[in-house]
């Protein structure tokens, strides 16, 4: 990798990177030389390794953008998202992620949790909004996705639940248990 390439990649927005966001970058073919100059730019402290194949620029990284960097697709959502909407009242220091697999992770001193959504799901855009560097669920998103995957759970307050934008997403689920679910907390508010 070239010094201009790795300046290229530092000046940009993004605080965290792949391996392959610096090979796209770096426009180079050859991954062990790659690696080799990774390893240096590390070394020098140009690049902050949070885990392998992920760096950052610093210390200071955006966590929710090293949620979706960690495994895609996916997006933030669950617990993270109801907790700062205000649905659920309980603090978690854990950033809570929809993806393709199950996974508990701690790397650099943070803790992510990863829960398996079906593809067709996972991969639909529907209520789930793109930032510019990282991907997070609207709140009746992660409150339908929180009640995809529990059968009873217990949301602190749901008068801020927009229930046509539930129905709207609901369908790509395909789950009439999740349906019933979604009509017994409605009734409850």
């Amino acid at each position: 990798m070239e010094k201009a390439g790795l300046l290229n990649i530092l000046r940009g927005g993004n605080t965290v990177f792949t391996f392959k966001d610096i090979l796209l970058a770096s426009g180079k073919t050859n991954p062990s030389l790659l690696r080799r100059r990774i390893s240096y730019y590390v070394k020098n402290r140009e690049l902050y390794p949070i885990r392998r194949g992920v760096y950052a620029k610093d210390k200071n990284y955006d966590r929710l953008e090293l949620a979706n960097k960690i495994f895609t697709p996916a997006y933030i959502s669950f617990e993270t998202v109801l907790a700062k909407e205000g649905v659920i009242f309980q603090h978690y220091d854990q950033v809570f992620v929809a993806s393709y697999l199950t996974r508990e992770i701690s790397c650099d001193g943070g803790a992510y949790v990863f829960r398996r959504l079906k593809d067709s799901v996972l991969t639909n855009s529907l209520g789930v909004e793109i930032k510019v560097y990282y991907s997070i669920a609207s709140k009746e998103r992660a409150f339908l996705d929180t009640l995809y995957l529990n059968t009873n759970y217990h949301f602190d307050n749901l008068s801020s639940i927009d229930w046509n934008k539930c129905l709207e997403i609901l369908p790509i689920y395909a789950n009439k248990a999740l349906a019933k679910r979604l009509d017994s907390y409605f009734k409850l508010v």
